[in-house]
């Protein structure tokens, strides 16, 4: 049985996200979707001194309203920077900053010569994967061929990767389609993200839904058993 997923890509996601990639065999980043404003695509949130704010990627978007997440182009390359400094700003007294310092540092300095957005996710998720330890092969949508329909496409890429068992995210519940995946000879699994445990954070009371960055910094290496899909696979 191969187990397939397919998300559009985030920027620096939550645990979440890196738990449905490590439960699957091959993880389709599906970005010739729509790019939508003020979605999780070009931003994702962290803890600060000053409480919890959003880090924006700032993107082309005015007039585009039917412009694919592929083709969504970064305005200016100051926002990696700014990001980076934030983040030190906010987590330099984190536990094991100092251990991913460098890593970071240098994936803002090469996100600050990307133009889409799109590979400026991948190369962060990436990147977060091997930190994670997560070997999921990733690939994208324009890998394989695209087919009309909602359910449809997504039934058809799973089948196009291999696949016989599709892991959803659970707000697509209220669009997909069982009949289709059950025509197709596709296993239908929805993630379920209820029963986190709770880790030490930084800067008041406690978010689980903050970036991935923010369990890394805190935890390290421990930070997969935070996680549940690691904790899946050792029972």
């Amino acid at each position: 049985m191969k187990k397939v997923a397919i998300l559009q890509s985030n920027y620096i996601p939550w645990k979440g996200y890196f738990d449905i990639i490590n439960s699957v065999d091959e993880f389709i980043i599906y970005d010739q979707m729509q790019y939508t404003r003020r979605d999780w695509r070009n931003r994702n949130k962290i803890k600060t001194p000053n409480g919890i704010i959003w880090l924006s990627i700032p993107v082309e978007n005015k007039g585009k309203y039917l412009q694919k997440i592929r083709e969504t182009k970064v305005v200016s390359r100051e926002w990696a920077s700014n990001h980076w400094n934030t983040i030190k700003m906010s987590y330099s007294k984190a536990p094991f900053f100092s251990e991913y310092k460098d890593l970071f540092e240098n994936l803002y300095s090469q996100a600050s010569e990307l133009e889409y957005l799109s590979d400026i996710n991948y190369l962060f998720i990436s990147n977060i994967c091997n930190v994670l330890g997560i070997s999921t092969k990733l690939s994208y949508d324009t890998d394989y061929g695209l087919c009309e329909g909602k359910t449809e496409r997504l039934a058809g890429l799973v089948l196009s990767a291999g696949g016989d068992y599709y892991l959803s995210g659970p707000a697509a519940k209220d669009y997909i389609v069982d009949d289709v995946f059950k025509r197709s000879n596709i296993e239908l699994h929805y993630m379920d993200y209820e029963g986190y445990p709770s880790y030490p954070q930084l800067h008041g009371e406690y978010n689980g839904y903050v970036s991935i960055l923010d369990l890394i910094f805190m935890e390290g290496p421990d930070s997969p058993s935070y996680m549940m899909s690691f904790n899946k696979k050792d029972n």
